[in-house]
């Protein structure tokens, strides 16, 4: 028996690796597995090269958790080792034989060689106070025996194999403090790690079960019977053709992968080669999760190398405003490293999230001019997060999401803004908006007359981001935003403009006087061409409308809640509050000032925005309703 250390670095990274390195202990069995599958694929590919007679149905993976030695064997039929590769392979840290073998034969076809990460193996002291590997190479005639327990070294001697290929045996630790080893010695936390990681894998993993059945001839006695269970499912359905699927079986897989009652609206399957090399399964669901817009949502799809899974939620591969997409992708070209979890920094993943992106806003183009139906079914569901998409990026994100956006329009329904432009009036300067809690509340806003007038559609802002994310992208196709609040609609006429403007002139002490009683309310008070009905509305001056300001003052940040709108009071100079007021002026200033109070609570009060002084308003009213 030969006795021999690790090398210094290879002793901290040992110690490194299993302190630090992996966040899950549970994945060592996932490692041993993909070292498996890579031994089996070599031994494929040799018999392939030498027509040795193997095929791959000869070929699996088995395991045996003995709770009483509590041990864990797993045993593969693979290509095994020699003894200089036992000691090359296992006895330097970080030294990959898949990978020396990938790369020498770069041109073999069906060989997927899973584990290219050097320090895979080495996971299985995470749960292992000592690991044997005992394995007899293909056309050798000894065997040998590897055996170590952990940094301090290890040891390498004859052994005793029938059948090539490679046994490790893993002693688990006894349980310590909030650390349980027992469970990776339970079936059921065998199968569910199989299933979780190595579903895919290509070649059977077998392990043998007790069920209790009733003794045959007997109606009370049972009797224990061993099973053998294959434990992974082997082909993953994103790795079959598109023409062998059907939607049943893509909206199976969804429901069952994702526990979702709810069909998916769609799926996009998609598969590419060259600098992004990889296969996706994604879908759009059609409802959010319960937690989707709360701080314990987690975006992300789901990571396979060869169908073997590196993470269950890579949030790299998927930019925020598409954070509702579920899926996974496979790739076999992803430079992984120690880890398989420390991918951020992976060019290959950067280049395979582009490509996501583009597919996943191309299916949704297609879903929107293809079936409306769906699409705004969609839109009701995640629309606010394309839109959070341009806010969130200063408008950087426009060019690529304006297309998806829509909303509801005073024409009815859904309306893209394509749509909107397409059927802009030739005298139409701007793209109309008009704000509000809820699309009743908006058609009875006062400053939506005049547009509606004109004929003008009026976009419906729902949405507390809605005004935000229009600011950030200021135009559509060359056509600016414009609220139907805002101080210029840009819809009188010079004449009409020279009315109003001689109008104020002639009454501007009135409206002096209205300011300076309601200031630091308002800017300003003034006469409105907007209103042909209404006494009064509010409008505003400047990138602040009253509605961003509503939206602003509900936020728990001070500086945001300080925000104020430069609010102008408009009057109607054709409501017969007009000339009241006028008249007033004359004889009962006063009487003008409390008139001032009530008509911008009014103001307020239509634009669904709270008073300062109810109980004042509430008196005032008295007042004149007593007089």
């Amino acid at each position: 028996m030969e006795t021999k250390e690790f090398k210094a670095e290879s002793k901290r990274l040992l110690e490194m690796m299993i302190n630090s390195i992996y966040t899950h202990k549970e994945i060592f069995l996932r490692e041993l597995i993909s070292n498996a599958s890579d031994a089996m694929d070599k031994l494929y590919f040799k018999s392939m090269s030498e027509n040795t007679g193997i095929t791959r149905s000869d070929m699996a993976i088995r395991i045996e958790a003995d709770k009483d030695a509590r041990t864990i064997t797993l045993t593969d039929n693979g290509i095994g080792m020699t003894k200089d590769e036992l000691e090359n392979n296992l006895g330097t840290i970080a030294k990959s034989g898949s990978l020396a073998f990938k790369t020498e034969n770069e041109k073999a076809e069906d060989v997927n060689i899973i584990g290219q990460f050097g320090v895979g193996f080495y996971s299985a002291f995470m749960v292992a106070k000592r690991v044997t590997v005992i394995s007899k190479a293909y056309g050798a005639e000894q065997a040998y025996m590897w055996r170590s327990e952990g940094v301090d070294g290890y040891t390498i001697e004859e052994a005793n194999k029938d059948t090539y290929g490679t046994q490790i045996i893993l002693e688990v630790k006894d349980n310590a403090d909030e650390e349980n080893y027992d469970e990776f010695l339970q079936p059921y936390k065998i199968k569910s790690l199989i299933r979780k990681y190595s579903d895919y894998i290509r070649y059977p993993i077998l392990m043998n079960e007790e069920h209790r059945k009733l003794k045959e001839g007997t109606e009370d006695e049972y009797e224990t019977e061993i099973v053998t269970e294959t434990l992974n499912s082997m082909t993953p359905i994103w790795k079959k053709s598109k023409n062998e699927l059907t939607d049943e079986e893509y909206n199976g897989f969804y429901k069952d992968k994702y526990y979702d009652y709810d069909q998916p609206l769609t799926h996009i399957h998609t598969k590419t080669e060259g600098t992004a090399t990889y296969t996706a399964l994604m879908y759009i669901p059609a409802k959010a999760p319960f937690d989707y817009y709360s701080k314990n949502f987690e975006k992300g799809l789901t990571l396979y190398s060869n169908g073997v899974m590196i993470m269950e939620k890579c949030a790299d591969l998927l930019p925020d405003y598409f954070s509702f997409v579920r899926g996974l992708v496979d790739s076999e070209d992803l430079s992984l490293n120690i880890s398989r979890e420390m991918l951020q920094h992976d060019r290959q993943l950067k280049l395979i999230a582009k490509s996501l992106e583009k597919s996943i806003k191309n299916e949704l183009k297609k879903l929107q001019k293809n079936d409306r139906e769906k699409y705004e079914k969609f839109f009701d569901a995640f629309g606010i997060q394309i839109k959070y998409g341009i806010y969130e990026s200063f408008g950087a994100n426009k060019e690529n999401l304006q297309e998806l956006l829509m909303f509801k329009s005073s024409f009815g329904g859904y309306v893209t803004l394509e749509e909107y432009v397409s059927r802009m009036k030739e005298e139409q300067k701007y793209i109309y908006f008009a704000s509000g809690s809820s699309i009743a509340r908006i058609e009875a806003l006062p400053q939506t007359e005049m547009v509606k007038d004109k004929g003008y559609e009026i976009l419906y802002f729902t949405d507390h981001v809605d005004e935000f994310t229009v600011q950030m992208m200021h135009d559509y196709n060359g056509k600016e935003f414009k609220s139907v609040s805002a101080d210029d609609l840009g819809l009188e006429t010079e004449a009409e403009k020279e009315e109003i403007k001689k109008a104020e002139e002639e009454n501007k002490e009135l409206f002096d006087f209205m300011t300076e009683k309601l200031s630091g309310k308002v800017k300003a008070v003034k006469l409105s061409q907007r209103l042909k009905t209404h006494p009064v509305c509010i409008t505003s001056e400047g990138m602040l409308s009253v509605e961003m300001e509503k939206v602003l003052s509900a936020m728990p940040d001070e500086q945001a809640n300080s925000a104020k709108a430069q609010k102008i009071l408009e009057i109607n100079a054709e409501h017969p509050i007009f000339a009241k007021l006028k008249s007033l002026y004359e004889s009962d200033k006063d009487a003008v000032a409390m008139y001032a109070d009530i008509l911008y609570a009014q103001a307020l009060l239509i634009e669904g925005m709270a008073i300062e002084d109810p109980v004042g308003f509430t008196n005032k009213i008295c007042d004149i309703m007593s007089k």
